[in-house]
């Protein structure tokens, strides 16, 4: 077999496993297909659900997740997967759609990329027009979900029950969005970047899942259109075959299966700005919050992830052995200023010691940190964790609430045994 026939039964392959993937994609929506396992550990991380336990799931693509729904898929990350590594394999990362009528199959030859709106050339662009447009750029980012951790919050909001694995870390590789609006050409007067997928209403009533970027935002060295995460593909799940990437920014931007980019000469309004104008805001004041039970007297769009920190090492209920020495291990991150310093307690709060930091994989990343310690006498003990931020910011040690259950960072806590 020639060099060129081994290429192209690659490349035949690929599509097919597209093909494939879009087929199995499909099938998820059958209660036959799916495979729910009896779960070997406990997938509630502390959150109590009405609909009872929360079951392990296979997916195409993806190892045995914990299902918080079916249609769409909504998938979490179990906690552990973070104490693997800082970067979170494709197969555990976590999966969110918001509209259950999402594409079954993608062929990478015939998808196009069309930019419009405010532009002095419209374009529809392969994804080899993509890839050969500028020099690839890579960046390692959080992508967390808005209602990352909403299970904890009481009194209880509407919405997902997430534990803390709607979160994941990754290595996206693709192209700056300022490069595509560049060859598109805006024009004066531009103010906003409207972004909008594959994924579609099963009813007319429902809203377009749409999002949104000022435009000194869109035309920034953050935002980018990714093809690649941890050097491979984008998974299905995931947004294959390009992803809008907002590094620091909640993953409700991360616009999935990427197809319609339009530049707006003016604020983004109507039917298709729900998700801008109605959902995802947050309290309008500086802690994004009101009293429990209580409506905010304004709003505005959830942005930027504030400075976050869990322990990955252990476990609620986990048996600690008394005057040895056991390191701590953990992870921190936030907005994009990146990681300062991380402090941990083992005596509840009382005392802080300073934990050592990992290798820096950059601003957006998570950042691992790590502590050796002892705890000193027998008996039940409350470990926190709080990070800080180069800006500045340090988690809050008092939980705060909003009516979304958006926003969650408050100094987390494991309880163990000491014996």
């Amino acid at each position: 077999m020639s060099d060129d026939d081994k290429n192209t039964d690659k490349y035949t392959a690929k599509l097919n496993r597209r093909v494939f993937i879009g087929k199995a994609s499909a099938a998820i929506l059958g209660a036959s297909s799916l495979r729910s396992l009896a779960s070997p550990s406990d997938t509630s991380e502390g959150v109590s659900l009405a609909a009872g336990p929360r079951p392990l799931v296979q997916y195409p693509e993806k190892r045995e997740l914990i299902r918080v729904h079916t249609r769409p898929p909504h998938l979490e990350t179990p906690f552990e997967v973070f104490n693997e590594s800082v970067i979170t394999p494709n197969d555990a990362f976590f999966v969110r759609y918001h509209l259950a009528n999402f594409p079954t199959r993608i062929d990478p030859e015939t998808y196009r990329l069309k930019v419009g709106g405010h532009v002095n050339k419209p374009l529809a662009l392969s994804l080899a027009d993509l890839k050969s447009m500028t020099e690839p750029q890579e960046v390692v980012a959080v992508n967390q979900c808005s209602g990352n951790s909403r299970g904890y919050f009481e009194p209880r909001v509407f919405g997902a029950q997430l534990g803390n694995g709607a979160m994941g870390n990754a290595r996206w590789r693709g192209i700056p969005l300022r490069a595509v609006l560049d060859s598109a050409g805006v024009r004066d007067g531009a103010q906003h970047v409207a972004f909008n997928g594959l994924d579609k209403p099963v009813m007319e009533s429902t809203p377009d899942f749409q999002k949104s970027l000022e435009i000194d935002h869109a035309l920034s060295a953050e935002p980018l259109l990714a093809w690649s995460m941890n050097g491979e593909d984008i998974p299905f799940l995931n947004g294959y075959p390009l992803k809008l990437i907002v590094p620091g920014f909640f993953g409700t931007y991360w616009v999935k299966h990427l197809s319609e980019i339009t530049v707006l000469d003016g604020a983004f309004t109507g039917h298709d700005a729900y998700f801008m104008t109605k959902g995802y805001r947050l309290p309008d004041n500086d802690c994004h919050c009101v009293e429990p039970g209580n409506s905010p007297p304004s709003t505005r769009p959830i942005s930027r992830i504030p400075v976050r920190s869990f322990v990955t090492s252990i476990t609620a209920g986990d048996a600690i052995p008394v005057k040895r020495d056991l390191e701590l291990r953990g992870i921190a991150f936030d907005g994009g200023s990146g990681i300062s310093r991380v402090e941990v307690s083992i005596d509840n709060g009382q005392q802080w010691q300073l934990a050592k930091l990992g290798d820096d994989l950059g601003p957006y990343s998570f950042r691992e940190w790590r502590l050796v310690t002892q705890f000193p006498i027998t008996g039940a003990a409350t470990v926190h964790v709080r990070a800080t931020s180069r800006r500045g910011e340090t988690q809050p040690e008092q939980t705060t609430w909003n009516p979304g259950g958006y926003h969650r960072n408050v100094v987390e806590t494991v309880e163990v045994m000491v014996s």
